[in-house]
């Protein structure tokens, strides 16, 4: 745990210092997107949380919050033998791109006793598919990856081994003489 808490201290900052490399990365994948990404992404998440356990970080339970679909009110609500009207006053909000998302953060299911989830068999989509690194059309996503980068290690490492695995040179004209 005292090594996760000093991932997580150092994160943020490796993350800003790597954000200009792994931007340009990213804008050279979008140019020249080889077929095999999503198969690679895949790999490297699977390999990433084999070596990976969420419960001795929960950063992303603390410090952001997923967004709820109707789907996910809907299972929630019933889970927690509530009205949806219930749920939605007492815990979401409408943020500014009008979706909804929780009141506070660290996540009102975390405990952070043991980084668990109270609602783990229901939760939402969002938190079952974070970081979302082993989604299809891993390209379509490459902005919000590189936000999670800052929150999540996981994905910080994923990252990192993607521009070793296939590595991206822009196309600058060399001159010969």
């Amino acid at each position: 745990m005292k090594d996760m808490n000093k991932r997580l201290a150092d994160l943020p900052k490796l993350a800003v210092e790597a954000k200009k490399e792994s931007k340009k990365y990213f804008t050279n994948l979008k140019r020249r997107t080889p077929k095999n990404l999503d198969l690679v992404m895949h790999e490297l998440h699977e390999a990433e949380f084999k070596k990976t356990d969420c419960l001795s970080c929960g950063n992303c339970c603390k410090t952001t919050s997923p967004i709820f679909t109707e789907k996910d009110i809907d299972r929630i609500s019933k889970h927690l033998r509530m009205k949806v009207i219930d749920f939605e006053t007492q815990y979401l909000d409408r943020d500014e791109d009008d979706f909804m998302v929780l009141k506070s953060a660290p996540c009102t299911f975390f405990d952070e006793s043991d980084n668990t989830c109270f609602i783990y068999d229901v939760r939402p989509k969002a938190c079952s598919e974070y970081p979302h690194t082993n989604r299809k059309k891993f390209i379509q996503i490459t902005e919000l990856t590189l936000n999670n980068t800052e929150i999540c290690p996981a994905a910080y490492n994923i990252v990192e081994t993607l521009k070793k695995r296939l590595p991206m040179h822009s196309n600058k004209k060399v001159r010969r003489s």
